[in-house]
């Protein structure tokens, strides 16, 4: 039976679903792997549950991670306790700053789940800094998409060999 990667995220300018779309289509180059794409309103715990490993995709906002992914986590924290321990998860976010305190927080949460972290946490770095440059449509570069992509491919070799 194939393992599932679940990637659950939030996006408001287009730039963690680039980032996201990358990650899946290295995921989907593994045909071992089975890869659900959810947004974190669309994203409960029986999705949780129901996956090998997980990648978290968010935007920095005030620094911080989205609302909606906030509430996904929320809504899916006690459903999934003591049901996922040891599962692999990574992070994607798309920051306009440093992303870091978004990183923090998605860990302290994988953390209660007992998840194990794989990956560093992939954070691009928009440079928004104006109201009008962070409410703008963003366009992730051509090397960072690589990355997000690597990643992808990454987690899906690791559940698809049993590594994690």
């Amino acid at each position: 039976m194939p393992k599932t990667l679940l990637i659950v995220y939030h996006t408001m300018t287009g730039g963690t679903r680039q980032m996201v779309e990358a990650a899946r289509a290295g995921a989907l180059s593994d045909t071992d792997i089975d890869v659900r794409l959810l947004t974190a309103a669309q994203a409960g715990a029986s999705d949780v549950l129901a996956a090998d490993g997980y990648l978290f995709a968010t935007p920095e906002n005030l620094a911080a991670m989205s609302g909606q992914l906030k509430d996904f986590f929320d809504r899916s924290y006690y459903g999934a306790l003591d049901q996922v321990n040891g599962r692999p998860y990574a992070t994607l976010i798309c920051a306009g700053s440093d992303g870091q305190n978004a990183a923090r927080q998605i860990e302290r949460i994988a953390t209660g789940w007992r998840l194990r972290p794989v990956a560093e946490p992939l954070i691009v770095c928009t440079h928004a800094q104006t109201p009008q440059a962070i409410l703008a449509a963003k366009t992730i570069g051509d090397d960072d998409l690589a990355r997000c992509r690597v990643l992808g491919e990454a987690m899906a070799a690791g559940l698809a060999l049993g590594v994690f």
